[in-house]
């Protein structure tokens, strides 16, 4: 009897997951933008299609297979490296045969260990990869900026082409795509980008083209500050920390601003900088072209300086 019922439930379960597939997989799409191996994408809306930026090697002469083994041609609306997000738009003959758009879930209740499928197109067929969660924590930085909503990491298979595909479970209402599959942004490791910070990046990059970033010209490192000049800035003189500057970039902001190697950042607009992570959630898209507040130790002495953000563009 044992044998028996869990036969069924494998049988069960496999049923499942089988149409999970059949219910998302016609949203999963192949992109021909780069050599050999087509790359992974999601009909994420009707005649627009998310992909990963990194597989995108052309800007030219894309094409995409449909679900339903149709090609159609497509533009880039835009791509932000700093989260591997890209945006295509089908032109309009193929918009109106690429089916309806897919059920789009939650990525916010994900839990370590739960089952999820890797779904992805690297041709005219559908492959799909059965792995689960691996972890499932909070807001992270890319090591480009990028902020994603969730760190979401993967325990399941790389195949071909899958960037860009669709990350699936089996919710309450059925199968419904969580996030896209990348492997752009952990160093080869599979990383799923969890649909919230896919539909704002949608959003911008279908507005503008592009999604600015906010940029100084300076790299920094962290640095302990000695309770002397802690307890100058009104810091806590046991652990206080700052980011020293170790360049800066000619013609810059920071260099126009008069940042010179050796300052020590503590704070921009009242926000603490402890190291390079601090900074880079500081300059956020918002404060692209407006002059804020750095606060700096030179000599061991507190300065202020302002300085008007940039964009660092695709640097």
């Amino acid at each position: 009897m044992a044998r028996s019922s869990g036969s069924g439930a494998w049988a069960a379960l496999s049923a499942d997951l089988a149409a999970a597939a059949d219910r998302v997989g016609p949203a999963v799409v192949a992109i021909h933008a780069r050599e050999r191996i087509p790359a992974s994408g999601i009909l994420w809306r009707p005649g627009i299609v998310l992909a990963s930026s990194h597989t995108i090697r052309r800007e030219q002469d894309i094409t995409v297979t449909l679900g339903d083994a149709t090609t159609t041609a497509a533009t880039l609306a835009g791509r932000d490296v700093s989260t591997d997000l890209a945006v295509l738009r089908l032109e309009p003959s193929g918009a109106g045969s690429a089916g309806s758009a897919p059920p789009i879930g939650d990525a916010a209740d994900l839990r370590p260990g739960e089952l999820v499928l890797a779904l992805g197109r690297p041709g005219r067929d559908l492959t799909a990869t059965l792995g689960v969660v691996r972890t499932a924590g909070g807001e992270w930085r890319t090591w480009r900026g990028g902020r994603i909503d969730r760190m979401i990491r993967l325990d399941l298979a790389i195949h071909d082409g899958f960037s860009g595909g669709a990350l699936a479970r089996a919710g309450a209402g059925g199968a419904e795509i969580v996030g896209v599959t990348t492997s752009g942004l952990g160093r080869g490791a599979p990383i799923a980008v969890p649909a919230s910070t896919v539909d704002r990046v949608i959003d911008q990059l279908l507005a503008h083209g592009r999604i600015p970033h906010g940029y100084l010209g300076i790299a920094v490192q962290p640095v302990r500050l000695p309770p002397s000049t802690a307890t100058s800035l009104g810091l806590p003189p046991g652990g206080a920390r700052g980011a020293i500057t170790i360049a800066v970039e000619p013609g810059s902001p920071a260099d126009q601003a008069g940042l010179v190697m050796g300052d020590v950042l503590v704070a921009l607009d009242g926000e603490p900088i402890r190291h390079a992570g601090d900074l880079m959630a500081a300059l956020g898209t918002d404060r692209v072209g407006h002059s804020i507040a750095i606060r700096i130790v030179r000599g061991g002495q507190p300065r202020e300086l302002r300085v008007t953000v940039g964009d660092r563009g695709e640097r």
